[in-house]
């Protein structure tokens, strides 16, 4: 009998030892399954750091840049105040309208518009165009016509 007891204890042991495996091992394999989406989500969370970083940095370029430019437009326009300040009657009419640059571009667009052959003097033209009848038709006159194109019921 106690051969029996032991062997039946035997086979209880590896029913519960194959149950307890079973149960271990699910439980690894969930642990390893939430280790590896830990580690992406760390790598993950790295390439985001690294994503924001670089947007931060191009941000504060932009900004610099901007602020570069409105430095720029802040002393042409206090050089523009200075210059309308200082005009007086007397200094306004020596002051270009444009600048130099624009002057000297429309003085050769003017020279390229004025080099091209003097048109004749017009002459005075007593003669109507090719395209225009000398003989009037009467059709303007405010005289009443008999109407031709009519249809009769016959």
């Amino acid at each position: 009998m106690n051969v029996v007891l032991g062997f039946g204890l035997f086979i209880v042991g590896a029913i519960v030892g194959f149950f307890a495996k079973q149960m271990l091992s699910s439980s690894a394999q969930e642990t390893q399954k939430l280790a590896a989406k830990a580690s992406q989500s760390k790598a993950e969370l790295a390439q985001y750091k690294i994503d924001v970083a670089e947007h931060l940095e191009n941000s504060a370029k932009l900004l610099e840049q901007m602020n570069s430019t409105c430095q720029t437009a802040m002393t042409q326009m206090a050089q523009s105040t200075q210059l309308l300040q200082q005009a007086t009657p007397e200094n306004i009419e020596s002051m270009p309208f444009f600048s130099k640059e624009t002057q000297e571009q429309l003085a050769q667009t003017v020279n390229l518009r004025h080099n091209k052959t003097l048109r004749k003097n017009d002459e005075t033209v007593s003669e109507p165009p090719l395209d225009y009848s000398g003989a009037p038709s009467g059709l303007f006159d405010d005289k009443k016509h008999s109407v031709t194109n009519t249809t009769t019921n016959s």
